[in-house]
């Protein structure tokens, strides 16, 4: 893990939870396709959280034991490049590792994802 902060250290906007909350429900497509493959500690035996509030940001994925953030990148990631780039300097300053798919490998080479994700030196 680094010298990421551990789970109950990171910052929490509570103001987010029922948002977060919002998400896990309705749920993306992309994001159910690849949480049904990192649920219940499917990749190398780590445990991720969905939708998890991490200072005033949500992020897709959280896996604790690594510090890592994975992020499904979208259509509504188009034209946030500044928004994108501000999320990632914070939780990076935080020591976590960001790692991006985008939601059409996900949902095209999911098999491709989950390699890719498995080989990541930052889940290993």
């Amino acid at each position: 893990m680094g010298n990421s902060l551990k789970y109950y250290e990171l910052p929490y906007n509570p103001l987010l939870q029922e948002r977060a909350r919002e998400l896990r429900k309705a749920g993306n497509l992309s994001e159910a396709v690849l949480w049904k493959r990192l649920k219940k500690k499917q990749l190398n035996g780590h445990d991720f959280d969905r939708q998890k509030i991490i200072g005033n940001f949500i992020v897709d994925f959280y896996c604790s034991k690594c510090g890592v953030v994975v992020e499904i990148d979208g259509s509504s990631h188009d034209n946030k490049r500044e928004y994108d780039d501000e999320r990632n300097a914070f939780l990076e300053g935080l020591g976590l590792t960001v790692i991006h798919v985008t939601a059409r490998d996900v949902l095209n080479n999911l098999d491709g994802v989950i390699k890719f994700l498995f080989n990541h030196p930052a889940l290993r």
